[in-house]
């Protein structure tokens, strides 16, 4: 059973169109990390400056822990920390926003 993660980070002022431009062609070679991971989905929205990451992958903390030291994950990472507030580095075991309610 998959788990759906909810992430929530902050573009630096003024790089709202840098983030558009970059996420307009995702390299192939970070899909095909990402799915290699487990990761099934993975959708963002923006407000302003604000980013919403809804995630569907097989196990998060395993797919962040895979990823922590691929060579292509690592680029792209460097390459948002220059766009967001917080840089991740992926250290952490986060577990992502968590649920309040869900709609019975």
């Amino acid at each position: 059973m998959s788990e759906t993660i909810v992430l929530h980070t902050r573009l630096k002022p003024g790089a709202a169109q840098a983030y558009a431009d970059a996420h307009a062609e995702i390299p192939a070679e970070l899909v095909a990390a990402l799915k290699d991971a487990g990761v099934g989905n993975w959708r963002i929205w923006r407000s302003g400056q604000e980013l919403i990451h809804v995630v569907e992958v097989d196990d998060y903390k395993a797919m962040r822990h895979e990823l922590a030291g691929n060579p292509v994950n690592i680029a792209w990472q460097a390459r948002m920390a220059e766009l967001l507030e917080i840089e991740d580095d992926y250290s952490g075991n986060d577990s992502g926003v968590p649920l309040v309610w869900e709609l019975p």
